[in-house]
């Protein structure tokens, strides 16, 4: 509102459109716009509705009855025709179920922590289990007894892990095995693909030898051959990655 009354006062006072918009910081359209609906033009802001909406009063009646399980809320929507994420439904619930529409509960102190997002998921699952700190340990073992399915994806992917670290290749084929015996898509697809590369992957997994050496000298290459672009020739190139190897 202030600087539409900047906008009239300095028009009053004979300032091109250009000028005015210079000196307050707004674009030419939004100096034109104003100047032609001859007031300040009042916001037209819709109201947002959420994929969630229409399944919040089954939300609160599952919620009543006792299934606090977040994972199967979900999956029970899912069913019913929700193509929302799962975030989405779990961001609903904390915000309006859980603390009873307050923001912060007031026995904090007494209830664990919030389900990680899925990156942070995945780094959990990911790291070496020494490794996480007490809270992170707590929130992992939060995850695993959400679903048995969790917990079955958290095992195989500690396995992979496990040979990554160790060099323990010759455990591939049970590994793969039991993936591709889960009911886990994701890791369903993850094995297929190792499979379709096995024994490139079993060499990954067992051999000291990487390609590090080499890698780091294309990549050198790559840096000489870009400070050149377009101040020196062939030649120049050709003596300056001579001198780098």
């Amino acid at each position: 509102m202030a600087r539409y009354e900047q906008v009239i006062k300095l028009r009053e006072q004979g300032m091109t459109q250009h000028a005015i918009a210079q000196q307050i910081g707004i674009s030419i359209q939004t100096v034109q716009r104003w100047l032609a609906a001859g007031t300040f033009p009042q916001s037209t802001r819709h109201y947002y509705v959420s994929r969630l909406d229409p399944y919040l009063p089954y939300l609160v009646q599952r919620w009543a009855q006792g299934c606090h399980n977040m994972a199967q809320l979900f999956q029970e929507l899912v069913a019913q025709g929700y193509q929302g994420s799962y975030a989405s439904v779990r961001d609903n619930i904390v915000r309006r179920l859980q603390f009873n529409g307050r923001k912060t509960p007031t026995g904090s102190s007494s209830k664990g922590p919030l389900l990680p997002s899925p990156r942070q998921a995945a780094f959990l699952f990911l790291r070496s289990p020494e490794k996480l700190r007490v809270e992170e340990q707590e929130t992992l073992v939060k995850l695993r007894h959400i679903d048995s399915q969790v917990d079955l994806a958290y095992d195989l992917v500690q396995q992979f892990a496990h040979m990554l670290r160790e060099r323990s290749g010759e455990h591939l084929d049970a590994w793969l095995a039991q993936a591709q015996s889960s009911t886990l898509p994701e890791l369903q697809s993850f094995a297929a693909g190792v499979e379709k590369d096995k024994d490139a992957v079993r060499a990954g997994l067992t051999w000291w030898i990487n390609n590090g050496v080499v890698e780091g000298h294309v990549t050198k290459l790559k840096l000489i051959k870009r400070q050149g672009y377009g101040r020196a020739g062939f030649p120049l190139l050709r003596k300056r990655v001579l001198h780098a190897v």
